[in-house]
């Protein structure tokens, strides 16, 4: 699709959004769209630079191995459940988690929680198996199977900023020092929520941004856009990553080579991270980069059951975490984070865990709104696992 790029935005920011970009919606009237995007425009931040800015540091303190990132919440997040209870049970389950981890290792840890904006999907086909069209995340188009309810509508978006502020204002009011984050994918909303001063550019829409693993491309607007921002930023690293594009992107993402700007988030497939990961973290470290090294133990671990249900066995995530940790150890680097799809909500959506949900269980409270993620006894699961590792 052609996006229209508004002249309020400077020079460098309309250059990046000139680039290719993957995972846009077509939207039926573009005009309309651009008249939302304006009117996004006019509303205040919903964080502020100085919590951006005392995230960055606290990310200084994860990549020099003197803290620990825990970031977890929703696959993605919806305008019928994101209320305040369930926002408050996901923020009090990452707190739970890391009180767990504090205690392991020895050191704080910094929650981020995945919340106020992850509303818009990355999808690896247009259709879906009836041949609608696919279900983008509520920002873009509804999840109901009809034709009118799938087609991309731009007033989405300012349901979605109403529902990010409240959801940040909800979290703020529990007082435990969470910062929020969501996956940089819909670029007229994104690019409605930033600020320049002078030749910083920053988001007001979330503390930390990351670019998924189907945007990534290097000469992609999403890339080009990450670069321009003073947040802190976060990229997902496949199984298909070389390590010379691992470079490329560490050189793209973090010039000065300063400690914590950026997250690079594997998300290998348990099968895969003891392989794929080592040549890619050798090569950043040695050229200079002190990236925060997180793993994704999830999304290469997802599987397609023939009931037509998704769902990940806790068995293969904690394996992928178990060897993320045996990489960098073996390397003399440190495994700095873990990036959990989670909800404090009791779904059954994962198989495994002391909680011995079965695959029969599954479609009991299967709930999410794409990806399954852990309830609060598989999230515990997982972050004693990743106590006991730490505790090495």
């Amino acid at each position: 699709m052609t996006r229209r790029i508004a002249r309020e935005h400077s020079a460098p920011v309309r250059a990046a959004l000139s680039r290719p970009a993957a995972q846009q919606p077509d939207w039926p009237d573009r005009k309309c769209a651009d008249a939302v995007a304006a009117s996004l425009r006019t509303l205040p931040a919903i964080v502020t630079p100085g919590e951006t800015a005392r995230l960055r540091e606290r990310l200084r303190a994860v990549a020099r191995g003197e803290a620990f990132l825990l970031q977890g919440g929703d696959c993605a997040e919806t305008f019928t459940d994101n209320t305040p209870t369930h926002v408050r049970g996901n923020v009090a389950l990452l707190h739970r988690m890391a009180a767990l981890l504090a205690t392991a290792a020895g050191r704080p840890v910094v929650r981020l929680a995945r919340a106020a904006g992850q509303y818009a999907k990355p999808r690896s086909a247009s259709t879906d198996a009836a041949g609608l069209p696919v279900y983008r995340g509520d920002i873009i188009n509804a999840r109901t199977a009809t034709v009118a309810a799938r087609t991309p509508d731009s007033g989405r978006m300012r349901q979605a900023r109403i529902h990010a502020a409240r959801t940040v204002d909800v979290i703020r009011a529990a007082q435990v020092g969470t910062y929020v984050s969501h996956e940089a994918l819909l670029l007229d909303y994104e690019a409605a929520g930033l600020t320049t001063y002078g030749s910083s550019v920053r988001s007001g829409l979330a503390h930390f941004l990351w670019i998924g693993e189907r945007t990534r491309a290097l000469d992609g607007a999403h890339i080009a856009l990450a670069a321009l921002l003073a947040n802190p930023i976060g990229l997902k690293i496949g199984p298909t990553t070389t390590p010379e594009e691992a470079v490329e992107y560490a050189q793209r993402l973090d010039p000065q080579c300063e400690a914590g700007r950026l997250t690079l988030i594997s998300r290998m497939g348990h099968d895969r991270v003891r392989d794929v990961l080592p040549p890619i973290v050798e090569k950043v470290t040695a050229a200079g980069h002190f990236v925060v090294w997180q793993c994704d133990p999830m999304h290469g671990n997802t599987e397609l059951l023939a009931s037509g249900f998704k769902t990940r066995d806790l068995g293969r995530i904690l394996d992928e975490l178990e060897g993320f940790f045996e990489v960098h150890r073996e390397l003399g680097t440190y495994p700095g984070g873990l990036h959990l799809e989670l909800t404090g909500d009791d779904v059954t959506e994962c198989v495994g865990g002391t909680c011995g949900l079965a695959e029969h269980d599954i479609p009991d409270r299967y709930r999410t709104a794409c990806d399954p993620r852990l309830n609060p006894s598989q999230a515990l699961d997982v972050a004693r696992h990743a106590a006991r590792l730490l505790r090495r």
